[in-house]
């Protein structure tokens, strides 16, 4: 049965700490590319297959924004994101779906309430129930419907691996990692996700966030006008106060988690990391990726210390904190 690395190939990436007491530790691998593309660091195995999970949907939205759906601005940033289910959020759903003359019922997504605390509060006082249009994916499945829409491929389906639209996905997987994916699951959102290196992943997500939007190829102009979206308008790419936000607004950074403890992250001057925690915790992912990219001098240390306070990282002993959850790489 194909799988991730082991425990074995894993190295310590960041630990709890509660009353000066190591309490946890969380193993995984990683790797850090310089602007150009040379590999500067690696932790653990970075040759062995993960599920990017919700770190594909660059790719997924490059190959939608290239197939005649023209998507800028911030309806590109909910395209690639894990959104949080606010009104704004869901208003950007359906503007997409509702361009492409596609009915919301065709949303593949599980149905679910949102996130966000306040918007989901808001449901259900007014007697709301779970919604697919909620499901933090639902940006991914509406850009997907609408390139379904716009190229008269079959709405049905359209989550198959033999789809039309699943096929482009993948070819232009390939075209920016470089490799062929190891093996295909089932996202959680019902979409195909495929395995590649983390290495691979690195180079991939390094591609579309340096692409020059004067690049004779579309397919690079597209990735460039993606990373200026998310860049821009980083609220949509997940929400009020969640980490892929707060470390877009505060480092300027382009940053994409994925479910089971999976990390991207490119510096302004396009130092990128990839990462996966073994554990699939998601908790520390965002300030180890930060602080790689760090000690790879491509962000100040400095300005993590602040970021960190942001994601409330601390531990807490009664209702002070004691300790906190920290990167050691």
């Amino acid at each position: 049965m194909p799988a991730t690395f082991s425990v074995s190939d894993a190295v310590e990436l960041a630990v709890v700490e509660r009353s000066g007491f190591i309490e946890s530790r969380h193993a995984g691998s990683a790797i850090v590319l310089a602007p150009d593309g040379d590999v500067v660091r690696t932790l653990g195995d970075v040759r062995s297959p993960v599920l990017p999970r919700s770190s594909m949907k660059p790719f997924q939205a490059v190959a939608v924004m290239t197939s005649q759906v023209t998507l800028r601005g911030e309806d590109a940033a909910i395209a690639t994101a894990s959104h949080s289910g606010t009104a704004a959020h869901v208003a950007l759903v359906r503007g997409i779906l509702g361009r492409a003359g596609v009915p919301e019922t065709a949303l593949g997504c599980p149905t679910a309430m949102p996130l966000d605390r306040v918007a989901r509060d808001q449901v259900v006082r007014s007697d709301g129930r779970p919604e697919r249009v909620y499901m933090t994916c639902s940006g991914k499945h509406a850009a997907m419907l609408a390139a379904c829409r716009a190229n008269d491929w079959p709405l049905e389906g359209y989550l198959e691996v033999e789809h039309p639209l699943q096929k482009r996905i993948l070819d232009v997987l390939e075209r920016f990692t470089g490799e062929r994916p190891a093996a295909t699951a089932i996202d959680g959102c019902g979409a195909p996700v495929h395995a590649v290196t983390l290495t691979a992943l690195a180079r991939g997500i390094q591609k579309i966030t340096t692409a020059a939007p004067s690049s004779p190829f579309a397919l690079y102009r597209e990735a460039a006008a993606l990373t200026e979206a998310v860049r821009e308008h980083p609220w949509a790419i997940a929400g009020p106060g969640r980490p892929d936000t707060v470390a877009i607004e505060r480092l300027g950074v382009f940053a994409k988690f994925g479910a089971e403890g999976i990390m991207v992250m490119t510096a302004p001057n396009g130092t990128t990391t990839a990462l996966k925690v073994l554990d699939g915790s998601q908790r520390a992912s965002t300030v180890i990726a930060a602080r790689l990219l760090a000690d790879a001098g491509a962000l100040e240390h400095s300005a993590i210390d602040r970021v960190q306070a942001e994601l409330d990282l601390w531990v807490m002993g009664g209702d002070e904190p004691v300790g906190e959850i920290r990167a050691t790489v």
